[in-house]
């Protein structure tokens, strides 16, 4: 009996213990700051949000469209750059680093995000006709924010999840993740709010945010605004690279 109680004592103690390591560091688990990409070089663009000074990029500067990208956890946004100039030629686009991401100032957090979705909004949306939200995997929980809160012309969620604590509560399912999750980014709970065309695309191989949390998404958003495929053959990280992504989004901008 007393072998037992010691068993369960010890395991009640680990459980604890990296319970409190997903508490404590749970952010450095959602967030991979990236580098700066030395090679590139495009038209700069700063701006202050909350104290912190963010640096980006804008391409193709000048055109009545605009659209803001938030990429993807840990990718440098900087690589898209081919995939703009093919697919946004007739838009301006923003790329601007997360904070702590690149040269930009601070650290991530939900709210630093989304404070700085809605800064980098209100600096660009008077010098254009219309502003389009481009989000990618975690970006995608940015755009949706950006897209409830702020008039858009549309907006692009690629590889998106319905909310990281439902995607966290999957890959840890013997821990309460509700109760010590700090960044939730509930997409789902933000699509009652957008009222705008929403074009959602996932991957077929994706291994990283399971296709079930996308379609639950998807099934939060009135099927007249909404346009959903899946790439096949495609997975997480390559998805951008096919030819039938490339179509699909020049399809909706275009439509």
């Amino acid at each position: 009996m007393q072998e037992l109680t010691i068993i369960a004592l010890t395991l009640i103690t680990i459980y604890l213990l990296i319970g409190a390591f997903f508490f404590f560091y749970q952010r450095k688990l959602i967030y991979y700051p990236t580098g700066v990409d030395p090679d590139f070089s495009a038209d700069e663009i700063k701006l202050t949000s909350q104290g912190h000074e963010l640096r980006g990029w804008v391409l193709h500067p000048g055109k009545s469209q605009a659209v803001i990208y938030f990429g993807g956890n840990s990718e440098l946004v900087t690589h898209r750059e081919q995939f703009f100039d093919d697919v946004f030629a007739d838009y301006s686009v923003y790329i601007v680093n997360y904070r702590g991401y690149g040269n930009s100032e601070g650290f991530p957090s939900e709210r630093a995000l989304f404070a700085d979705a809605l800064a980098l909004y209100d600096r660009i949306a008077p010098d254009h006709e219309s502003v389009m939200a481009y989000g990618r995997s975690l970006g995608s929980g940015v755009a949706a924010y950006l897209a409830a809160r702020r008039p858009l012309e549309r907006v692009i969620l690629l590889t998106p999840y319905d909310s990281v604590e439902r995607v966290a509560q999957r890959m840890y399912p013997i821990f309460p993740v509700r109760f010590f999750l700090k960044d939730h980014f509930d997409s789902a709970a933000l699509a009652q709010d957008i009222d705008m065309p929403v074009l959602i695309a996932t991957a077929e191989l994706d291994r990283v945010i399971p296709l079930q949390h996308s379609l639950r998404l998807r099934e939060r958003f009135d099927p007249q605004q909404l346009r959903y495929a899946m790439i096949r053959g495609a997975a997480h990280n390559d998805i951008v690279d096919f030819a039938d992504y490339r179509q699909l989004v020049s399809d909706f901008i275009a439509s």
